[in-house]
Parts: C-alpha cells; structure tokens; sequence
C-alpha cells in the first residue's frame, strides 16, 4: 500500500505542481516581458518560484493519493479482502501514517531550506530589476507610466542608447504639470542612483491656480528619475526570505531588516514548524473519512466528498488563524491548531469505523399481509423451522 500512495503521489504532485506552475509563469511572463525583459529572466523568475509552488501543492498531492488509493483498493476489493482477515482500521492507517511522515519530511526541508533562499534570491533579483531603470524606459512608440502623475514617451532608441525625441510628464506635487521635451537624453548611473540627461529641449510649467504657463529652453538638463524607485524595495526584506536560523537568534540586524519585532520571528518559525504537519493531516484525513461506511458497489463517491469538504474546511481554519496571528503575533501557539483538528477528527473517524456494527434484521416475515395462500400450516414442521 505505502508503495502504491508513493507512486500516486509522484503522479499527482507533477501533474498539480506543473498547473500551478504555468499559471504563475503566465503571470510573470507578461509582467517581466512588459518591463522589457529577456526570456532568461523569465526562466530564472519562474525556477526561483518552483519551490515555493511545491511547498503549497505537496499536501494536496498527498491527499489527492490516498483518497484515489483507498478508492482503487475499495472498488477492486482488496481493501475489503484485507479487513476480512482482520486488518483494524487502525493497522490499514499505518502505511498512510508512514507515507504522510515521509512526505512531512520533504516540506521540511522545503520550508526551513529552499524556499526561504529561493525568496531571497527572487527578491534581490526583483530589486535589481527595479533598480534598472534603463528596462523601464526601454521601449518605443509607448506612453509608460513608471510612477503616478509621471508619463513618458519615447519615439525611437538608437544602436548607441541614446533615447530620441522624449517627451515627460511628472504632475506629482499637485499644484503644477511640469512638460519636458528634448530632441534625445542618456541615463546614467550616478552616487545618488540614475539620472536622465536630456538635451536640446524645453520644460514648460503650468500652475493649476492661476492657469499660468511658463516655458524654459534649455541645452542640457539633469532629472533625478531615482526618486521613482521605492526605497523600501531595496532596503527591506520579508520574513520569508530569511533562513529558519536567523529568525530564531532574532538579531537586531535581522529585525531591523524586516521592520519587524522578535514575536514576528518567533510566529513565522512556528508557522514553518506547523506547516509539515498539513501534509500526514491531510493523507490521515482522506483515509478516515473514507473508511466510513461499508462496502457498496455503487462505489465511496459520498465518502470522497465528505472527505474532500472536510479538507476545504481546515484550510478555511488555516487561513482564518494565520489571519488571527498575523494581528497578534503572540497567539503562535495557534499556527498548530489546523493540522491537530485534522488529527483528531481522523481519529474520531477511525475510531467510529472500527466499532462494530449491528446488522438490522429483516422484518418481512414479522409482518402479515392478510392474505392467505389456502394451504394447511402443520405445527410440528413450524416448530422443526
């Protein structure tokens, strides 16, 4: 049986991993590609996501496997067989037990190992992209809006970098619109981050108070185009990207780059500590609930269904708790609270389809139809009966 749920689980974390995959990866290939990226940042971004992807999939690979196990063995009588010879529900849950472990191992190491070095390295390359404002720029014939209140326009970039015929737009204060127009401009890396040198152009300031228009001509101008970059992207870091050993010794380096306070790490090293545990849960969950009932040869589908809303309703739990510890980091202790419901109520499952159960007998001969077929009733044979 273990090997069967291993093979099964193989199948349905390739097949739930590779859709949830390609979706992200759409995702990112429209975003990336607008930006002006290559089709090798694409890939890079999209591998960096795939353990994250694995991460979310792998307990519901595990349940997905024993639910279509137990179902296969139900429906080809080999479970049936099994607990005619003797086999408790209890002893069947073992390899379910063992597999869930095994499958609990590998979300450990992805959650205290890949997943938090694959945030990291996929946040550094996303500052590095934002910070390449050349990318943003880099595209002709199209109105960008890089910030709020900034449009610009290129009409064509040349072979050597040179943006011509630019046209910007940048209304943020609020109480004027400033226009600058230049015949070509060069952004260049400075100290302070880039700037954007236009040539040959003219800045025209129109103030929304009095509708007044001011024209200035110049033959070089510097803007900062920096400041349209966040500087929390670059300076700042989630809890995620950090290694499970750095939350623990919560040194005032590590907290003062993720803003955070020392009860924050101690939730998210919980909350990685609890996350293994969905997956036995989720393969204990499957199992107990379709050992309830008897055979049937219509099939376990009211079992399967059970099974899958009760799986819905502790991820409705989860996510309801990780809301609750998000606002007090102090109630961690809660972060367990899904996968233990899980548990008890698969034992509670376990534990009702290992009692026995009272065949009801059948009534038809107690009741009487009043009717009578005329043939003599001989007491002795009654009695022999």
């Amino acid at each position: 049986m273990l090997s069967q749920l291993m093979a099964l689980f193989g199948f349905f974390a390739l097949v739930l991993v590779s859709v949830y995959w390609v979706n992200r990866a759409v995702l990112l290939f429209d975003k990336l590609i607008s930006d002006g990226q290559t089709a090798l940042v694409v890939l890079e971004f999209t591998a960096l996501s795939l353990p994250y992807v694995i991460k979310v999939v792998l307990p519901v690979a595990a349940f997905a496997a024993t639910v279509y196990a137990v179902n296969r063995l139900t429906s080809e009588s080999e479970l049936v067989v099994m607990q005619a010879t003797g086999f408790s529900p209890w002893r069947l849950a073992r390899p379910v037990l063992v597999f869930g472990v095994i499958v609990a191992a590998l979300l450990t190491v992805l959650v205290h190992v890949l997943v938090p070095a694959s945030r990291a390295q996929l946040a550094d390359r996303q500052a590095q992209i934002a910070e390449n404002v050349t990318a943003r720029f880099l595209t002709e014939g199209a109105f960008m809006h890089p910030a709020p209140g900034v449009t610009i326009y290129i009409r064509e970039i040349s072979a050597r970098g040179e943006l011509l015929d630019i046209f910007m737009s940048d209304s943020r204060n609020g109480v004027s619109q400033t226009t600058y127009t230049a015949e070509k401009a060069l952004i260049v890396k400075a100290e302070t981050g880039p700037k954007l040198i236009m040539l040959e152009g003219q800045a025209q300031t129109l103030r929304h108070a009095d509708g007044r228009l001011s024209q200035t001509r110049f033959s070089d101008f510097t803007y900062d185009i920096g400041a349209l970059i966040s500087p929390a992207s670059r300076t700042r870091r989630n809890w995620n990207e950090l290694s499970t050993v750095a939350l623990l010794g919560a040194s005032p380096e590590a907290l003062a780059l993720t803003g955070g306070t020392a009860a924050n790490a101690w939730l998210e090293v919980n909350e990685r500590l609890a996350q293994p545990l969905m997956a036995p849960m989720a393969a204990l969950l499957g199992f107990a609930t379709l050992m309830l009932g008897g055979f049937n040869r219509f099939g376990i589908w009211r079992q399967i269904l059970v099974a899958i809303l009760a799986l819905i309703a502790v991820q409705f739990i989860s996510n309801a708790v990780a809301d609750v510890t998000r606002r007090a980091p102090d109630l961690w202790g809660l972060a367990y609270f899904p996968a233990a419901l899980g548990v008890v109520a698969s034992v509670a499952m376990l534990w009702w389809a290992g009692q026995p159960r009272r065949i009801r007998a059948g009534r038809a001969g107690d009741r009487d139809d009043g009717r009578d077929d005329g043939r003599a009733k001989d007491p002795d044979a009654e009695a022999l009966a």
